[in-house]
């Protein structure tokens, strides 16, 4: 149960009316005979609280003389079994069986090791170690370094001791030195100087590190995390990986590992049980509602379509609930949302991945694509080679130098030359960025249908700048203003919003808190999470939402969105979601996640392009050209960050040819 003072976030709870003896017969009527009513098992153990079902065992054994433990292996088989088996033990008896399975025989089961002791307290340590003594007679020490090696090994040795600092008492000038020692050990340093990593991570307290974090942030330009794939590897990169999840969320490390345990072909079930046998107690309503915010489905409903028979009832009764039915919203995910906000306010410098090229002479590359095109067949790799390695203004001067020199058009030329996905990719590049977006969304509008989502990605992602440059270049080659195509093209609040956007108006100046606190009440009211005293009409009040998405400041708005967390308890994006629907809905969340993280929404966009069967190379081809000057250095490691692979594999597995080719130049390097 949860301490004195502090709110119960587990999914099962002691039963009320419960007898011991009365529940050990029951299970043995359930085992009596012929095959045994494994729904009766299920019903009961997985509605006792862990105490209770420990003193079920003792009841048993008191009352028929026998193992409950031994009989429930015995009448039960296969996942079930592992699942039932395992809620009978007492938590620190689970994660020492789990550990001396995972050092036991032919190899480690190192992704156990490090989910379990990267998470556990002090106290959990503690009677984890005690545990494994009683259990096995062994020391787990000792049996975890004569199985592992290198910094991975110490590591685990220090985690082991369960000497977390747990004072809450936070020293601003350690954090900074902490921080700065960090970054001197790991970025600034030739080689890694892993031993500072250790001391810190594995010493400090969760809340001291949490600040040492986000400092870290603002003097390396990145989160630890990245730094941390970058210096370590191999198992001690994973390692120290889950720490710092777990010190940040645990809700979202245990929900990350769930969502992966089921994704894709087959399903981790020994991660599955693990987890929602170890979690039941503790956070297993904070897991459920950071995976619903996360991943945009239930926890409940994945375990539903990933399982099945009495092991996925037993599941979903440890689960406890369906929020994509409830719709709720829970402290620990408004607390990760929160988190997410702040992070998104730390200055971070942006990067593109196609610089200038420093020996940049126009006729001698307009000589290099003009042979190349020359005569039978195409050197297409030449032509990759000259136009993905020059900035845009280096492009504008070889169509310049083309045309001089050879009285040519360099654009048609290449389009008459090349084909299929490598010419898009190439003719799009050869135009300006403002000429490109225009094309993209004259493409969008123009025939039968409108493809809003491009609409909506270029609308609520470009500048006030890029948004007067696009207007200037489509009036050019359209002769006809965006602002009147969007109109006849879109209805209602979609073209509002989308009108309003173009205007290019959106304020520049730092955040106003009393005008963010007014902000986050209108926003709150529009969404019904707030009885707001307000005079204004529904009408009204979503004028004014609208007003606030499309026109306010970055930094303005990332404060309206951290006020509506503390006044409603819920994320906006969440709360959009939930509320709205189609188009709109659409559009308001690629505005908040712009605000939030703009590289993060656009390695999101990247990694739905390819995942799957099938590529949409539209998509693909487009943020790789716009992006590629501005911000896909940054996108890369949101990427690497989210997906856990790097977006150059990425692209390396999913398209071919010379089309590959051309992306991977552009995308610059491998993670």
């Amino acid at each position: 149960m949860a301490p004195q003072g502090k709110i119960y976030r587990g999914s099962v709870k002691d039963f009320q009316g419960f007898d011991a003896n009365q529940d050990a017969e029951a299970l043995y009527n359930a085992m009596k005979g012929f095959g045994s009513d494994k729904e009766a098992i299920l019903d009961l153990i997985t509605s006792r609280s862990n105490k209770q079902r420990v003193e079920i065992c003792q009841a048993y054994k008191s009352l028929y003389g026998k193992d409950l433990i031994a009989d429930l292996k015995y009448e039960l088989t296969g996942k079930f079994e592992r699942l039932i088996v395992s809620l009978m033990r007492p938590p620190a008896y689970g994660d020492a069986k789990e550990i001396k399975d995972a050092i036991s025989g032919v190899g480690t089961d190192e992704k156990c090791l490090i989910e379990i002791l990267a998470s556990r307290t002090n106290q959990e340590i503690h009677d984890l170690v005690a545990a494994y003594k009683d259990a096995y007679g062994r020391d787990l020490e000792a049996d975890i370094v004569g199985d592992t090696s290198g910094h991975f090994k110490k590591m685990l040795v220090v985690l082991l001791q369960g000497a977390r600092e747990e004072d809450d008492v936070v020293s601003e000038d350690l954090v900074e030195q902490d921080a700065k020692d960090l970054l001197e050990a790991g970025e600034l340093k030739w080689g890694t100087d892993e031993a500072q990593f250790i001391y810190i991570l594995g010493r400090r307290s969760r809340q001291h590190l949490r600040l040492v974090f986000d400092e870290y942030l603002k003097i390396a330009g990145k989160p630890i995390e990245r730094s941390i794939r970058g210096e370590l590897s191999g198992d001690f990169e994973k390692l120290m990986l889950a720490v710092v999840k777990c010190i940040r969320s645990k809700a979202e490390y245990f929900a990350e590992r769930l969502y992966k345990a089921m994704k894709g072909l087959g399903t981790r079930d020994n991660t599955l049980i693990r987890i929602m046998v170890s979690r039941s107690e503790i956070d297993m309503l904070d897991i459920r509602e950071v995976f619903r915010t996360k991943y945009e489905k239930s926890l409940y409903n994945m375990i539903k379509e990933d399982t099945s028979g009495e092991y996925k009832k037993a599941l979903l009764k440890l689960c406890g609930g369906d929020d994509d039915a409830a719709g709720e919203f829970f402290p620990e995910a408004a607390q990760v949302a929160y988190r997410m906000w702040e992070l998104s306010a730390v200055k971070v410098e942006l990067r593109g991945t196609v610089q200038p090229a420093g020996d940049f002479n126009d006729d001698g590359d307009a000589q290099v694509l003009r042979k190349a095109m020359k005569g039978l067949g195409t050197d297409e790799g030449a032509i990759i080679e000259v136009v993905t390695k020059r900035s845009n203004a280096q492009r504008q001067q070889i169509i310049k130098a083309y045309k001089a020199h050879y009285g040519r058009d360099l654009l048609a030329d290449l389009k008459s030359e090349l084909s299929g996905s490598l010419a898009k990719l190439i003719l799009g590049l050869m135009l300006t960025p403002a000429q490109y977006d225009a094309k993209q969304l004259r493409k969008a509008v123009e025939g039968a249908g409108t493809d809003e989502s491009v609409l909506i990605e270029i609308m609520a992602t470009r500048n006030n700048q890029e948004i007067r440059a696009i207007n200037e270049a489509y009036q050019e080659a359209y002769h006809k203003s965006l602002e009147d195509d969007l109109s006849s093209d879109t209805s209602g609040h979609f073209k509002r919003i989308l009108v309003s956007l173009a205007l290019g108006n959106r304020d520049e100046g730092p955040e106003n808190l009393t005008q963010a606190h007014e902000d986050a009440k209108v926003v709150a009211e529009t969404l019904k999470l707030a009885d707001v005293s307000s005079n204004d009409s529904s009408d009204s009040l979503e004028t004014r939402f609208l007003s606030i998405l499309c026109t306010r400041s970055y930094p303005h708005l990332r404060r309206v969105f951290q006020e509506f967390i503390k006044m409603t308890n819920h994320d906006v994006e969440h709360a959009i979601k939930k509320r709205m629907s189609g188009d709109v809905r659409d559009a308001f969340v690629a505005i908040v996640r712009s605000v939030k993280n703009k590289p993060a929404f656009f390695a999101d966009k990247l990694y739905k392009s390819m995942k799957g069967a099938g590529t949409d190379e539209r998509t693909l081809t487009r943020i790789m050209i716009s992006r590629s000057e501005i911000d896909l250095f940054n996108i890369r490691g949101e990427f690497i960050d989210l997906f856990d692979k790097s977006l150059h594999h990425m692209i390396e597995k999913d398209t071919s040819g010379d089309y590959r080719k051309a992306l991977l130049a552009l995308c610059g390097g491998e993670d």
